[in-house]
């Protein structure tokens, strides 16, 4: 959980983008954190969320999805609704 927030701080200072899904497994051992915004803003900021995390934990995965399909969306955006 510390890494998801160390990356998440970096990924919303780096570049114009916010938060829409948060997801916890493992008792926060794993976590999950979405952004959305433009492709090149989105990838800066996994880019930068990436490296900060990186110095505190373990990355398992960063991957950017540009315009994913509207279904997908419907699962992502439940914490954050799109209009906000």
């Amino acid at each position: 959980m510390v890494a998801a927030t160390v990356g998440l701080d970096a990924m919303l200072k780096a570049a114009d983008v916010r938060l829409i899904h948060v997801e916890k497994k493992l008792g926060g051992r794993l976590v999950t954190v979405v952004v959305d915004g433009t492709v090149s803003a989105v990838t800066a900021a996994a880019q930068a969320g990436k490296e900060a995390a990186a110095q505190v934990g373990k990355v398992k995965l960063c991957e950017v999805i540009a315009r994913p399909h509207e279904e997908i969306k419907k699962f992502l955006y439940q914490d954050f609704p799109q209009d906000a």
